[in-house]
């Protein structure tokens, strides 16, 4: 479910680049915007995009260990401490 959110969104971001990319060409063809001032602006939306991409994914990376912890469920590092103490008292 989370996953489907994720990529809706990602959907919906995509159709908004698209739409934006082609409102900006419409202005740089009818010389209301230069055409270095359009790469700059497409440039920096996209660089907005990826940042944004990373705080989601850290976000979302944060609310799954806080649902583990809450609820209990060992991680991988928790199985491994595990594993290692029960291996050095052989």
């Amino acid at each position: 479910m989370i996953k489907d959110i994720f990529h809706t969104g990602l959907g919906a971001i995509a159709i908004f680049k698209e739409k934006v990319e082609e409102e900006i060409k419409k202005l740089e063809e009818s010389g209301k915007i230069k055409t270095e001032d359009a790469k700059s602006f497409l440039t920096s939306l996209a660089d907005k995009g990826k940042e944004s991409e990373e705080k989601s994914k850290d976000a979302v990376k944060e609310a799954i260990k806080e649902a583990l912890d809450e609820l209990g469920i060992a991680t991988k590092d928790d199985i491994a401490k595990l594993k290692e103490e029960l291996l050095s008292k052989k």
